[in-house]
């Protein structure tokens, strides 16, 4: 029987957006997030991240770069008593420099490529999963892949943004505990 999945977008809701973080030293993650997967897989999720990653094609890190971090990170959640999954990234962009990576992708959010490549892997039924990201681009990516529930994750520091394909809207991590069965 195919899994449940908490699918986390990274920058803005695993980590602290600060533009383009690319190694551990720029990497603060977001209060609630240790919380918030610790309950999901108590609850039989699992848990993945899937991210845009485009200072690969900006030039700003390297792709290496980029998975040292990821493997600093995955051994961070692991340390707080959770397995990560997956973790899935589109390294390309359009408007990149670093010419490997310059090119649309059907893995970029809004896409669903990243989504349902997940799905594959690690044997997910995105009906029964959740998505939560910090911009338009993951609702529409999530909703384009079928995960019925996608929580926009909006602090109430910052001004509602335009209607978008999400669900439910939280303005902190914590919010969406009680709501994860």
């Amino acid at each position: 029987m195919p899994y449940k999945a908490l699918l986390l977008d990274r920058d803005g809701v695993v980590n602290v957006d600060h533009g383009y973080v690319g190694d551990p030293s720029r990497f603060v993650f977001m209060d609630g997030i240790f919380d918030l997967a610790r309950h999901a897989v108590d609850r039989g999720f699992r848990v993945a991240v899937i991210t845009n990653q485009s200072g690969i094609a900006r030039g700003y890190f390297s792709e290496a770069a980029f998975l040292e971090l990821t493997g600093w990170m995955r051994a961070t959640f692991q340390a707080q008593g959770v397995e990560l999954a997956g973790v899935f990234h589109c390294p390309h962009h359009r408007g990149g420099t670093v010419e490997r990576y310059a090119r649309d992708s059907f893995w970029r959010k809004p896409n669903p490529g990243m989504i349902l490549e997940a799905a594959r892997r690690l044997e997910l039924d995105l009906t029964r999963s959740v998505f939560l990201g910090d911009q338009p681009t993951d609702m529409e990516a999530a909703q384009a892949s079928g995960v019925e529930r996608r929580v926009l994750l909006c602090p109430q520091d910052v001004p509602p943004i335009a209607p978008t394909a999400a669900t439910s809207v939280i303005r902190r991590l914590e919010d969406l505990i009680p709501t994860l069965r």
